[in-house]
């Protein structure tokens, strides 16, 4: 049983290339355009937020991609957590060097 202090979060919360229907989460100024999860556990660990990567793990609506996941503390409510992750997302993905 998983334990109330924690939320899930995908990949999917934060891609711009889907809908909300598909699963985004964030609104889509806030949303990044294929985001890893690797991506995602790296701005989590600069919010300061405690996580736990869990891998081979596929999203509810596409089973069949193991992308993974993330265990995150929540401090607040998880819609929250899910803003304050894709802000940070966001602005790693802005100082990130273009190739």
């Amino acid at each position: 049983m998983r334990k109330q202090d924690k939320a899930i979060i995908w990949a999917a919360y934060f891609d711009a290339n889907k809908t909300r229907e598909e699963g985004r989460r964030v609104p889509k100024p806030l949303a990044v355009p294929g985001p890893r999860i690797v991506e995602i556990e790296e701005a989590t660990a600069k919010l300061g937020l405690e996580h736990e990567l869990v891998p081979n793990k596929g999203y509810p609506k596409t089973p069949w991609s193991k992308a993974g996941m993330l265990l995150v503390e929540k401090k607040g409510s998880k819609e929250q957590v899910i803003k304050q992750i894709a802000k940070q997302l966001q602005k790693a993905r802005n100082e990130a060097p273009k190739q």
